[in-house]
């Protein structure tokens, strides 16, 4: 079983920026697709950005597209969520993901997905 491991979460004002990062050993040539998702209690998960493996062709929900930039290290078996520009609504629960299967989600959709990341939080104060 795959576990991506996230990091990076934390608290900043408005306008702040953050990086979160995930580390999933081997996904560059086990993957199709990573994903970033989002999801606040109460709300469905929400799929902010996904970027393909082999391609790096890359996918952005527009409510974050313009500030957050996924990219991926494979070196580093590591793919990154630049955040810029946050807003308060940004806040929430920012969970990795990693898709096997060919798709056209680019893993933003979670029937993409078969393994999530334990996630890491992410609070933006105006």
């Amino acid at each position: 079983q795959l576990q991506p491991v996230e990091s990076g979460g934390g608290s900043v004002q408005a306008g702040g920026s953050l990086r979160l990062s995930c580390v999933l050993p081997g996904y560059s040539y086990s993957t199709y697709c990573m994903g970033w998702f989002r999801q606040v209690p109460g709300k469905e998960r929400e799929g902010v950005a996904g970027i393909l493996t082999y391609t790096s062709a890359t996918s952005y929900a527009d409510s974050v597209k313009g500030r957050f930039t996924i990219s991926q290290d494979k070196a580093k078996n590591t793919v990154y969520l630049q955040m810029n520009n946050l807003k308060p609504e940004d806040t929430a629960m920012y969970y990795c993901a990693a898709g096997r299967r060919t798709s056209g989600s680019y893993c933003r959709l979670p029937d993409a997905i078969d393994y999530w990341g334990q996630g890491t939080q992410v609070t933006v104060s105006s």
